[in-house]
């Protein structure tokens, strides 16, 4: 077992990749009470095209990944919910663009929830009369989002941004390429991407790190898998310009949704890079578009915005996007005032005091991060799949320079790039 010590943050983490390529990491938080775990894959709603060396090119309907996550808490002898409540532990489970994590949280029977958590995943149960019965359950679920302004105005925007990239298309699928999902194609899927290989398992918590290493070995001492190939995603060639302008969706709203957003036609290779492209953003939307900034202000006084007003950054190898937005009277001018206030920037470039204030925040978040187990097995686990460090971030942040930001903000704010996404009501249009 492997230490890697961060001495900076007094952190240490205990990893070892076992025989079957399963990563394991543990990050021993001596005095906590609550323990929390990650058992994840690197697996996500976008991979519907894919092939594992050696074999055949595979196309699986989309919404694959998610309705998987769905049928792996069925166990033959019923639900594993009631299981993990019956040892104190509360559990879940999501899909993403990229990933598939499995979690528990508890304070209690924490050896029984590890291996409770690792045996269902490794254990798949379908049926082709559950497979059906999921179908209707999911298409619920498609039903209710589309009644979701939030949900339609957040998806509405990736679909304005992307032609053929399968991160515009919701996580969850459509009501008829869920129809088309077999046993089959969910147990092809699964032993693709469920191998050992591409996962990995996170504990975080007041654990022994020694002892709960023993127990996951000997857990996997047990199972049998034969060596897996590289797997390789496919993915059409995407357009560098945005599908479309604006999308308007009518819904009943007492207040109309605006989300905007940018789309990256130059993406990063490399971890380093996504790792400091993604540092200088955070630090850029929040110097214009935080609850401090002057843009934001001003939006506000002239009520454009509401305090529910907010910004993302989605950075990955294959696609990356910014969102900004929230609820507001006159999506029209919004836009047309945010464009105004960020070519004014553009020109002067961002003030140094408002670049310290955020880039100390980022760091002050941070710090603040590591009092949290969940926090930090839910990170940890998504830049490790993105082959970074979580602890790397704290040094990009602390190196970080004006200039660096004052560049990501004349070249992510291109408006050929930009969409918008609306949802109003027929009173409103």
């Amino acid at each position: 077992m492997k230490t890697i010590p961060y001495e900076k943050l007094n952190e240490k983490i205990f990893f070892e990749q076992l025989d079957n390529g399963l990563k394991v990491f543990i990050l021993p938080k001596p005095g906590f009470k609550k323990t929390f775990a990650t058992f994840s894959t690197k697996y996500g709603s976008v991979d519907n095209h894919f092939q594992v060396e050696g074999k055949q090119k595979v196309k699986v309907p989309d919404g694959i990944a998610h309705f998987l996550e769905h049928k792996m808490f069925e166990e033959p002898t019923g639900d594993v919910f009631s299981q993990f409540s019956s040892q104190g532990a509360s559990a879940n489970a999501f899909t993403s663009f990229d990933r598939t994590v499995y979690l528990f949280s508890a304070t209690e029977q924490i050896e029984k929830n590890i291996e409770t958590l690792i045996n269902f995943v490794q254990n798949p149960y379908f049926t082709d009369e559950s497979v059906e019965k999921e179908k209707g359950i999911i298409g619920q679920e498609i039903n209710m989002y589309k009644d979701n302004p939030d949900w339609r105005c957040y998806f509405g925007l990736i679909d304005a941004m992307y032609h053929t990239h399968p991160v515009h298309i919701d996580i969850a699928g459509t009501i008829d390429s869920i129809s088309k999902i077999t046993k089959e194609q969910l147990l092809e899927c699964y032993y693709t991407f469920y191998h050992p290989s591409n996962m990995n398992l996170f504990i975080v918590g007041g654990v022994e790190p020694e002892q709960i290493m023993r127990l996951v070995k000997e857990n996997q001492s047990h199972k049998n898998y034969e060596k897996q190939g590289n797997i390789k995603r496919y993915f059409e060639n995407e357009s560098s310009s945005v599908k479309e302008v604006k999308k308007i969706t009518v819904l009943p709203v007492s207040l109309p949704k605006c989300l905007f957003g940018f789309k990256e036609s130059e993406l990063e290779n490399e971890s380093s890079g996504l790792l400091q492209r993604e540092c200088e953003m955070k630090v850029l939307l929040d110097v214009l578009f935080g609850s401090s900034s002057d843009i934001y202000q001003k939006l506000y006084d002239e009520k454009l915005i509401t305090d529910q007003f907010s910004h993302e950054y989605n950075g990955q190898y294959d696609f990356a996007f910014s969102i900004m937005g929230g609820e507001t009277r006159e999506p029209e001018m919004l836009l047309s005032r945010v464009k105004e206030e960020i070519d004014k920037v553009m020109k002067q470039g961002i003030e140094p005091a408002a670049f310290e204030r955020s880039r100390k925040k980022k760091i002050g978040n941070f710090l603040r991060m590591l009092n949290s187990p969940e926090s930090i097995a839910s990170e940890f686990t998504r830049y490790q799949f993105k082959d970074i460090d979580l602890f790397d971030i704290l040094t990009t942040y602390e190196n970080l320079k004006i200039e660096q930001v004052n560049n990501r903000l004349n070249t992510h704010f291109d408006w050929t790039k930009m969409s918008a996404s609306i949802v109003q009501s027929e009173e409103n249009g």
